[in-house]
This record gives structure tokens, C-alpha cells and sequence, in this order.
């Protein structure tokens, strides 16, 4: 009894001193790699709480309202533009791995089997449909005005020679359309998510030189927070690093 007591009053102890930083994620590989990281933390006093969001509007959202204290999701370019688009002052405190963009299709085993008015799926959002342009201008499926525009768009496109139809959804959507499309520009969180394999089924995919890296965003209040700076050790360990490797598999690749 003693010793259950003992527990208990431990538990209790640690509850309150342990403060909670809430964090927003993506399901894959975000939230996975945050919960590698909560036993860490826990040790630190941090009681990381992961909340799972599959859109790319409501963690950045609600970060800036306060409702969360961070979020976990998104690469540099994107930040830019929605804290642009929306007057919000968003801050990357750390990047930590890169999740390439590839093409993909449930018809065709290369890109040059593409037919003519295929119908072409990217993102929606200004940063990934301009990625997914760039991709595609880079292995020649399309030429660009200017192909080191990373906002580039549809509109953009200056030789198109198989007259490909190119349709906008929201990057999380993209994955359920695959088989109704010839082609489809997916983020490799979303790939994975649908069981895809980036390495192996991807037509083409972007390169170790992208400018993607995946960061670790807050306000600028909240930046210099301690639990924000024992979030971001935590994130920058060579454990960490290891179980992106293996978990991944070259997937998602380590950027620190």
C-alpha cells in the first residue's frame, strides 16, 4: 500500500511540474516522429500533446489564435506564404527532415507514356503547386516561364506540348483521386499515409538539393520558450535521426 501510494504521489508530483506544450502535427511522419520524442520530453518536464490535423490551414491557424503552442507540418516556402496571405507572424525555431515531392500514377510506369490531355493532379496551396510545377518542368514534362519561380503557376506554363489538363485540389485529397487521374504530384506525408512507397513508386521525385525542409513553427512570443527549446534538442538527436533512417526508409530523409 505504501508503495502504491509512493507511485501515485510521484505521478502527481510530476503532473505538477510537468508543463504541457501542445503541438500540432500532420498524421505521417509528423506526429510519429513527435510521439518517438514525448518520453524524452517527459524526462525534460515537457508533457508533449500531440494534436493530429490532416489539413494545412487550421495548425497554422491556430497557433497564431494561441489555442496551440506550435505546430509541426509544413517547409519554409509555406510559411511564407500563408503568414503573407493571412498577416499572421508565424517563426520556424528548427528544421527537421525533408519529405520529397513525387509524381505518381496508377496507369503509367513513366512519365513519357503520359498521353495526350492526360489529366495531371497537383496541390492547391501556392507553394506546393508551384513545387509541382517545378518538378515537372525539371524532367521536361512542361517548361515554365521561369523555372526558379517556387510560386509558379498553371498560368505559368509556357510549352505544354501533350496539352496536359491540370486540375488543383488540396494537397491531403490528392492520394483518393489517384486512380480516377493519369498523374498525381503528392507530398510524400500524404504518400505515405496512403501506403504508397516514395523510393519505389514514385515516377520522379524531387532531389536531396530541395529547399523543403520540414520545420517546427510557433509564434514569436513563444519562441524563446523553454519547452519550445527542449522540443527542439529533442528533435536534433542522433536518435531521432536513426529512427527517421530506418522507420523511412529514404522516404523522409533527416535535415540536421
Amino acid at each position: 500500500m505504501k508503495k502504491l501510494l509512493a507511485v501515485v504521489a510521484a505521478v502527481a508530483a510530476f503532473s505538477a511540474q510537468a508543463e504541457t506544450l501542445t503541438v500540432a502535427a500532420t498524421p505521417v511522419p509528423h506526429a510519429e516522429i513527435l510521439e518517438f520524442v514525448k518520453p524524452a520530453l517527459a524526462k525534460e518536464g515537457v508533457d508533449l500533446k500531440v494534436k493530429v490535423f490532416t489539413d494545412y490551414i487550421q495548425p497554422n491557424v491556430q497557433v497564431a489564435e494561441k489555442r496551440l503552442d506550435a505546430n509541426f507540418f509544413q517547409h519554409q516556402p509555406y510559411l511564407d506564404e500563408f503568414n503573407k496571405a493571412k498577416g499572421t507572424k508565424l517563426v520556424s525555431v528548427a528544421g527537421v527532415h525533408l519529405e520529397p515531392l513525387g509524381a505518381y500514377s496508377s496507369k503509367y510506369k513513366k512519365l513519357d507514356e503520359l498521353p495526350s490531355t492526360a489529366t495531371v493532379v497537383i496541390p492547391n496551396d501556392a507553394t506546393n503547386g508551384g513545387r509541382a510545377l517545378l518538378l515537372l518542368d525539371k524532367a521536361g514534362v512542361i517548361k515554365l516561364k521561369d523555372n526558379t519561380n517556387i510560386l509558379s503557376t498553371v498560368k505559368d506554363i509556357a510549352e505544354n506540348s501533350k496539352n496536359l489538363k491540370f486540375r488543383e485540389l488540396e494537397a491531403a485529397t490528392i492520394p483518393r483521386v489517384l486512380t480516377q487521374v493519369d498523374l498525381a504530384l503528392i507530398n510524400t506525408n500524404y504518400a505515405l499515409e496512403a501506403k504508397l512507397n516514395p523510393e519505389s513508386d514514385a515516377l520522379v521525385i524531387e532531389g536531396s538539393d530541395s529547399p523543403y525542409v520540414n520545420i517546427l513553427v510557433t509564434r514569436e512570443d513563444n519562441k524563446d520558450a523553454d519547452a519550445v527549446k527542449k522540443l527542439v534538442a529533442a528533435l536534433h538527436t542522433p536518435e531521432v535521426k536513426k529512427f527517421i533512417e530506418e522507420k523511412y526508409k529514404g522516404a523522409v530523409k533527416p535535415a540536421f
